[in-house]
């Protein structure tokens, strides 16, 4: 199944890739305020779904632009919970920080994951109990014991009202406690960073499964810790999530209590 998903995600970069080199030809649609959907959103999802569901006829789909398939219901037994291009806005502007983002689902549990730059051909993969990995090489989360020493990652959700004052709340307590904080524009490829020391941990509220279910079973896999804001585990319908590795992830948690 992951020799298929990378299969998958490889048709829907090619189909990124040949967009990128002229972005003047993109057609935008915006879904909602600063909420935008391309042609190519849609074009790279059809690839994506047309190789696995010819490889797996019965399996459900859970797809940001399509939204779910006939037969994805409560007794689904497999699921594929698909963003074909996680960081739309920042595609348009080619700004070079956007990915495909994969979960399969298997009874309610998330159980394969890969996350494809395709700008610098970063392929993360994971499956439930065997680790993650970077273009096939093992990946862990960092080694600080302390937020003070740590880089974060967190984004912001436009469109929700009192949203944008609290995000900047959470921001400025990060920011004055730890190293840095980055806002890149791509939720999947933050939990990616997570998984592979890049970033020592993310914050973001009000994300969709689609932008969480991969990026979430890579961290768990490199060793790290996902919940939701409150320390429980609903975070992939709740859409609040606080990622990182074990240390940094509880000094998050207290820090962001907060805002649970």
């Amino acid at each position: 199944m992951l020799n298929t998903a990378i299969k998958a995600a490889r048709r829907g970069a090619a189909v990124i890739n040949r967009a990128s080199f002229d972005l003047d030809r993109v057609i935008v649609n915006e879904k909602q305020h600063n909420d935008f959907v391309t042609d190519v959103d849609t074009a790279a999802e059809q690839a994506i779904i047309e190789v696995l569901s010819k490889a797996y006829p019965d399996h459900g789909f859970l797809a940001e632009e399509s939204g779910a398939s006939a037969n994805v219901n409560d007794e689904s037994e497999y699921v594929w919970i698909i963003d074909p291009l996680d960081g739309t806005t920042n595609f348009m502007h080619g700004f070079p920080q956007y990915a495909i983002s994969m979960a399969l689902q298997h009874r309610g549990v998330i159980t394969l994951a890969l996350v494809y730059d395709p700008v610098r051909n970063d392929l993360f993969t994971a499956e439930k109990g065997s680790g993650a990995f970077l273009n096939d090489k093992r990946i862990r989360v960092g080694k600080l014991d302390r937020i003070a020493k740590a880089l974060l990652g967190t984004g912001y959700q436009a469109g929700n009202p009192g949203a944008l004052t609290e995000y900047l709340k959470m921001y400025g307590i990060m920011a004055e406690r730890s190293q840095g904080v980055r806002r890149a524009g791509s939720a999947a490829l933050d939990l990616a960073y997570v998984a592979c020391g890049r970033l020592d941990g993310f914050y973001e509220k009000g994300l969709k499964p689609w932008d969480i279910a991969a990026g979430a079973l890579l961290v768990a896999e490199a060793g790290g810790i996902i919940a939701e804001f409150n320390g429980e585990s609903d975070y992939l319908h709740k859409g609040n999530i606080i990622a990182g590795s074990p240390k940094v992830f509880g000094q998050m948690v207290g820090l962001l209590a907060e805002f649970a």
